[in-house]
């Protein structure tokens, strides 16, 4: 068995929390495979809403265009009535953008074009998934971890530094860990599946039966596609028929009109719902993401977007560790992820619980995923001094901000790629003021780079912010203590000298 060169991290599964983490290493230059059991991408729509919080991970990764276009808005819930009336509602409570929050609505993209968008994205940046590959065994050490791999060209041995498992509710990676997945099955077996279907217009998400578990059933028309996706609770125990007759039959019966024709199903699942958390992300060289750490009931539409935030957390950890950063920074990936798992969890199974007595809920902002904050993390600081609204461990909220030549700037397009962002409140811009590897410097004040003209940020003059790569603010410093800058970006960043060895020039020694 050929024994392949090294490489940096082997990713196990190319579902969106897995692609996400590809995408995230590739334009940060680390070495890495992914591969899916899979012969081909997934086809169904499975997740397929896109909250606000994602959306703006995408717009970091430069696909929230993309995934714009390719998709489209949640229609209005039309709630049927036994007499064939309906009431209509949003879906969502209406909430307009603004500078801080510039994405308020939930997109709806199904799962399939989702992947393929970020697939393209990563095609970009010179890497490809490799399909019909499985994991078949791994031996992890102190060194690295030596995978076993099967694929059509036959099997293969390959070094790599560290392993992510991104394998799905069912991971192989999790269960060679060992790694206890407790939870529990919630009594709701569902059928989902996407059809195409006459005798329903697509200007509404159809719902009958509303609070009544036995006869419920849900048809959305699927945005950027001619598809319908048509979910309905079954019975627990049997195997289900997913055939368009049965299907179609089942809609007669659960709606009472006769008119509605399935012509096709292009892919459909039957499936038990469970709310499950593992009991480790991390193992040594090893670790968990996506629905492969945690599983939830779609409700909320929760799973996919708390998967590709997995892999945005975690992206940037391995990439500054590779680089010579402190092994402990990759501690704080399960420190930050699973807490969040956790809550999402409980959220999921109570709007779960509410559809059950009343039907189909509007979702509010805590599904957005906007406000989910690391506070408790250990990476998280904040000087003694309150230097403005903002506080270590939140979402860096977007600003308007001005530029010094007079064009408009927005805080995000500065935050926009694989570095840290150093915010200074200043008088003026120095151009001396230094800077470090993977950290930009951007000044705020009257005479400086930028002008914040509606004191958004609320910062105090001299006062220092550093935002991580992933949009959250990892400290905060007054002026007392921008000497405290550099400890902190030596936990997050390799040492100075691995950068200048690197780079090939001498670095500068202190930010302020």
């Amino acid at each position: 068995m050929e024994v392949l060169a090294d490489i940096d991290v082997l990713i196990c599964g190319a579902g969106a929390a897995g692609l996400t983490l590809a995408i995230d290493l590739a334009r940060r230059g680390v070495s890495f495979r992914i591969i899916e059991k899979l012969e081909r991408p997934f086809g169904g729509s499975r997740g397929k809403g896109i909250q606000p919080r994602t959306q703006e991970v995408f717009e970091d990764l430069g696909i929230l265009d993309r995934i714009t276009a390719a998709g489209g808005i949640y229609p209005p819930a039309r709630d049927y009535r036994s007499d064939g009336s309906y009431e209509e509602k949003s879906m969502f409570e209406e909430r307009a953008p603004t500078p801080d929050a510039p994405y308020r609505k939930a997109l709806m993209l199904p799962q399939f074009l989702t992947e393929a968008v970020m697939r393209e994205r990563l095609a970009e940046l010179g890497h490809a998934v490799e399909f019909d590959s499985s994991l078949i065994g791994f031996d992890h050490g102190e060194g690295g971890v030596s995978v076993h791999l099967r694929s059509p060209r036959g099997e293969e041995r390959v070094q790599t530094r560290y392993l992510v498992g991104a394998d799905g509710g069912r991971s192989f990676v999790r269960k060679a860990l060992r790694v206890a997945f407790p939870g529990k099955t919630l009594g709701v077996r569902a059928v989902v599946a996407d059809v195409r279907l006459s005798g329903l217009d697509r200007d509404a998400w159809h719902q009958f039966n509303s609070g009544d578990m036995e006869r419920l059933v849900v048809i959305c028309p699927l945005a950027g596609t001619n598809l319908f996706q048509v979910q309905a609770p079954i019975p627990i125990d049997g195997e289900p028929d997913l055939s368009p007759k049965v299907l179609e039959r089942m809609i007669g019966e659960r709606s009472a009109r006769s008119g509605i024709e399935i012509r096709s199903v292009s892919w459909a699942s039957a499936y038990s719902m469970n709310a499950r958390l593992a009991d480790r992300y991390r193992v040594g060289r090893v670790f968990l993401i996506g629905d492969a750490a945690h599983i939830h009931p779609p409700t909320g539409g929760q799973g996919l977007n708390t998967s590709v935030q997995d892999a945005y957390n975690l992206g940037w950890k391995l990439s500054s560790v590779l680089a010579g950063a402190p092994d402990a920074l990759l501690d704080t990936y399960e420190q930050e992820r699973r807490p969040i798992a956790q809550h999402m969890l409980g959220l999921s199974s109570r709007l779960l619980d509410a559809q059950r007595q009343q039907g189909v809920q509007a979702r509010g902002r805590d599904t957005d995923q906007l406000d989910l904050d690391y506070a408790r993390s250990s990476l998280s600081h904040d000087g003694d001094t309150r230097i403005s609204k903002i506080f270590a461990g939140r979402r860096m909220f977007d600003a308007a901000l001005v530029g010094a030549a007079g064009q408009p700037r927005r805080l995000f397009d500065m935050m926009t790629g694989p570095h840290w962002t150093l915010v200074r409140a200043a008088a003026d811009y120095r151009p001396d003021a230094g800077g470090r590897e993977g950290v930009r410097v951007i000044s705020i004040g009257d005479a400086a780079e930028l002008r914040d003209p509606f004191d958004q940020l609320g910062l105090v003059s001299g006062s220092t912010l550093l935002i991580r790569p992933d949009g959250y603010v990892g400290a905060t410093f007054d002026t007392a203590s921008l000497d405290d800058i550099e400890p902190y970006l030596a936990r997050v960043l390799p040492p100075l000298s691995l950068l200048s060895a690197t780079s090939g020039s001498a670095a500068p020694t202190r930010l302020s």
